[in-house]
């Protein structure tokens, strides 16, 4: 049965995983370096991890099987559950995937090793609602297609 994992320690689409996991009955795991207060009425699990500073991944990437879901903004992350045969959204709605992950990879490291060699390369955009309706849909179009399997 197809499993939610969400990284959680700064996840902005917490209730939006929950709305869609209740619609279709999925379990959903909230992993995290700390403990956070999930709402009583999600009825989901979270699990703190202790140790190092990927400790979280780590965990997330153990568990993550074929048709699970993994939630993320970390791109190498998405790498590692997508090699673990995961399905992963990052919560902007970006669907990542093995024919795309690798470009997204490389950008990354690409504007770090600008950022380190003191290049101004802005930030992440601000959070809107358009990226809570694109995660949205996403996620339920991840769902649908491994449902159709």
């Amino acid at each position: 049965m197809t499993q939610i994992y969400v990284d959680a320690d700064a996840c902005p689409v917490k209730p939006e995983v929950i709305r869609v996991a209740q619609r279709y009955g999925l379990h959903v795991i909230f992993v995290s370096n700390s403990w956070m207060r999930l709402p009583e009425e999600w009825a989901a699990q979270l699990m703190v991890v202790d140790g190092s500073f990927d400790a979280a991944d780590d965990w997330i990437v153990g568990q993550a099987a074929k048709d699970d879901i993994v939630v993320t903004a970390d791109i190498p992350l998405a790498h590692r559950c997508i090699k673990a045969g995961a399905r992963v959204i990052g919560t902007h709605g970006r669907l990542y995937t093995e024919e795309n992950i690798g470009s997204v990879l490389a950008t990354r490291d690409l504007l770090h090793t600008l950022r380190g060699a003191g290049e101004v390369t802005g930030g992440p955009a601000p959070f809107k609602n358009e990226d809570r309706s694109k995660f949205l849909q996403g996620l339920d179009q991840i769902i649908q297609s491994i449902k159709k399997r």
